[in-house]
């Protein structure tokens, strides 16, 4: 063997395994299981996006605190504490994740990788909707076991929580892009505070003034409580209002994410 080879060999190479980047779905296969295994060994996201809507369910259905109106009180809250979930988990949670990520270089250097960047924001997609699975569905035993007995359509459930994944992704991606990681780490606790006590999801909408209920209403947490409440504890058919107000939230917050997140 000389130092320079010739012939065909040369041409072709002759490495085991062949260099290069991963198929596409491999890289984000992978990325996804990262941020999924990342996202459940942090105790503050736990905390947020498991044991607060826990305990928030459990007290209230126990301790009759609120009027929530005729019939059992987890009937009411379930459904509320369901789009809290989602809530605290597509945007609180993922705001404050991407938005240190982002401070210390972390986006940086993984785009300079051979993962896209759209590709990086669909393993951070799936890892919300492997939390979200985990949470729905221990909130749904745990509201079960307290007497819940809910009605409607699965399929009209699963479209309310994954457009709520969508608007909340996208507001969540808007602010950690935009705003430094303390300020998002202040705004995106301080936003989850203020839509869990306004947002329908323990207090009805009923129990503020007329003039708020007309503002409230179009929140995002105000359309998936109540189309989630209107879906498992009435038994109604698809909420196209709340529908509607989630597909806008949605597109306004994931174009206005693309548009002006900043990966530096």
């Amino acid at each position: 063997m000389t130092a320079v080879e010739t012939g065909a060999g040369a041409a072709t190479g002759t490495f085991a395994p062949r260099p290069g980047a991963a198929p596409l779905p491999w890289m984000i296969r992978a990325q996804a299981t990262l941020e999924t295994t990342m996202l459940l060994r942090n105790g503050e996201q736990l905390l947020l996006t498991v044991i607060i809507p826990t305990l928030l369910l459990v007290l209230f259905s126990a301790v009759r605190i609120i009027d929530t109106g005729a019939g059992k009180s987890v009937d009411f809250l379930a459904p509320g504490v369901l789009g809290l979930a989602v809530l605290s988990t597509a945007f609180t949670g993922q705001a404050i994740a991407t938005g240190f990520e982002r401070r210390y270089g972390v986006l940086k250097r993984l785009a300079a990788s051979p993962l896209p960047r759209w590709g990086l924001m669909t393993a951070k997609t799936c890892a919300v909707l492997v939390t979200e699975v985990l949470q729905v569905a221990l909130l749904t035993g745990v509201a079960l076991a307290l007497g819940w007995s809910p009605q409607g359509n699965p399929l009209s459930v699963a479209l309310l929580l994954l457009l709520g994944t969508a608007a909340f992704s996208g507001l969540g991606l808007l602010m950690a892009g935009t705003l430094k990681a303390e300020a998002t780490l202040a705004a995106a606790n301080l936003v989850f505070l203020l839509l869990l006590v306004g947002g329908g999801v323990i207090v009805p909408l009923t129990k503020f003034p007329e003039a708020a209920q007309q503002v409230l209403q179009f929140l995002p947490i105000s359309a998936l409580s109540d189309g989630l409440r209107e879906v498992l504890q009435h038994g109604a058919g698809l909420p196209w209002g709340d529908v509607g107000i989630l597909a806008v939230w949605a597109v306004v917050g994931l174009g206005a994410a693309a548009k002006f997140f900043r990966w530096e």
